[in-house]
């Protein structure tokens, strides 16, 4: 067992993909519990018959649609007319714009790359300074996550739903429960905004109800997206697998037929390109479910909670523990590695301690999308690095305010539960 773990382990500093050295520790975990190592390969087609897992493919392949269509443009001229005229308003709209963007797309580098390539010149332009702007497009990248429909709240209301806890764990309510820590994220942020913004010169003179309407007119079709999306599933009318199919279709008729910004012959290159990401998220999904399996066969997780319980006595004392875990493993994992990773083990502790299992999971969502823009790992940063040709030391000092901005909005959510639980108890 030791040997085989070592193997694995200089394998992985080797480059071995992270799926293949989940599912090397899966399989060296059966073998040595004497099951059949047909279990991990079982694990993969168990997925198929997973129904809510749809909503994954379909919620990406939406958002690659709205990124290469004219919708980010569109967010931004309407944030602009509803916001332009605060102080800090262009900095408030590029909070805004790139928070729905990145719910709608769940991916914060296309946020970057699709929105934050026109804003980080239109700030500078506005006397922004480098630093700032730098800083604003890198780390609000990620801050849609805890809104719906994100991949993230998706895959870990996927994940964490198997592990049949008291209470259950849903997509539907976690995408109630990222509303209001995700608004004050942004609230934070935009405050911080105004204190910047507030001797520079406004966006707009004043607010001008006339571009406001000529806004809302040219993003009549965003503009519902959130209404099919929430209001399909809290009305009943479908559930949230369903939501992401009727939203896919909303938006490849919108994207291609009304506007026709996307051609017929993108379709095939950008299907190919999201089912990429989807092929990642699953294959490390079903050698972290094996793993999981195997791990809950073993009690991994009550031992877990039992050494623990040793040293941390209080539910208060554990989350203040699991923020700093949480931060440590996003500066070095993907947030979708560490969600089906870090889920299985984590959440029979959590509850344990008496914490719902979907304020867990906020908290854990809010931790790990910090680690998006933390070095040396955070992905964030070099996709802004490449993107804006900055350095990543240059890029980190510029993302160090919004970090401490983010991570009190973070300890505010892990210790007031009410923000995550109001709409759901």
């Amino acid at each position: 067992m030791i040997i085989g773990v070592l193997v694995i382990l200089l394998l992985a500093a080797l480059g071995m993909p992270l799926f293949a050295v989940i599912a090397a520790v899966a399989l060296l975990g059966f073998h040595q519990a004497g099951y059949d190592l047909i279990a991990v390969a079982v694990e993969y087609y168990r997925l198929g018959d997973k129904p809510g897992l749809i909503a994954i493919p379909m919620f990406t392949l939406a958002g690659y649609l709205l990124g290469e269509s004219g919708t980010p443009k569109r967010l931004v001229r309407l944030s602009m007319a509803l916001l332009g005229w605060l102080p800090g308003g262009l900095a408030i709209v590029a909070i805004v714009a790139c928070a729905f963007f990145t719910a709608f797309t769940g991916a914060s580098g296309m946020t970057i790359v699709a929105i934050g390539a026109f804003l980080y010149p239109a700030l500078t332009k506005a006397s922004y300074s480098q630093s700032y702007s730098l800083g604003l497009v890198t780390s609000s990248g990620s801050l849609g996550l805890l809104f719906a429909p994100s991949l993230p709240l998706i895959l870990f209301g996927f994940v964490a739903g198997q592990l049949n806890t008291t209470p259950a764990v849903t997509v539907q309510d976690l995408f109630l429960a990222g509303l209001l820590p995700g608004a004050l994220m942004i609230l934070m942020l935009s405050m911080h905004a105004m204190w910047i913004g507030r001797h520079l010169p406004k966006a707009a003179a004043a607010f001008d109800a006339s571009e406001v309407w000529a806004a809302v007119k040219d993003a009549k079709w965003e503009l519902p997206l959130p209404f099919i999306v929430l209001g399909g599933i809290y009305s009943g009318q479908f559930a949230a697998s369903e939501a992401a199919a009727i939203t896919t279709l909303y938006v490849l008729i919108v994207t291609v037929l009304i506007k026709r910004e996307i051609k017929f012959g993108q379709l095939p290159e950008l299907m190919a390109e999201a089912m990429r990401l989807v092929g990642a998220i699953l294959i490390i999904l079903g050698a972290a479910t094996a793993l999981s399996n195997w791990m809950v066969d073993q009690e991994v997780p009550n031992k877990l909670f039992e050494f623990s319980r040793t040293y941390v006595h209080s539910a208060g004392m554990f989350l203040l523990l699991l923020n700093a875990v949480l931060l440590l493993v996003g500066m070095f994992m993907d947030i979708f590695s560490a969600i089906v990773i870090l889920t299985p083990l984590l959440v029979p502790v959590a509850v344990a301690y008496g914490i719902h299992p979907v304020h867990f999971g906020i908290v854990m969502l809010a931790n790990l999308q910090i680690g998006y823009f933390m070095p040396p790992a955070g992905m964030d940063l070099f996709i802004a690095a490449y993107r804006f040709k900055t350095g990543i030391l240059t890029l980190t000092k510029a993302c160090a305010p919004f970090f401490l901005i983010v991570g009190l909005a973070v300890l505010i959510i892990t210790w007031w539960p009410w923000l995550s639980l109001v709409f759901i108890t």
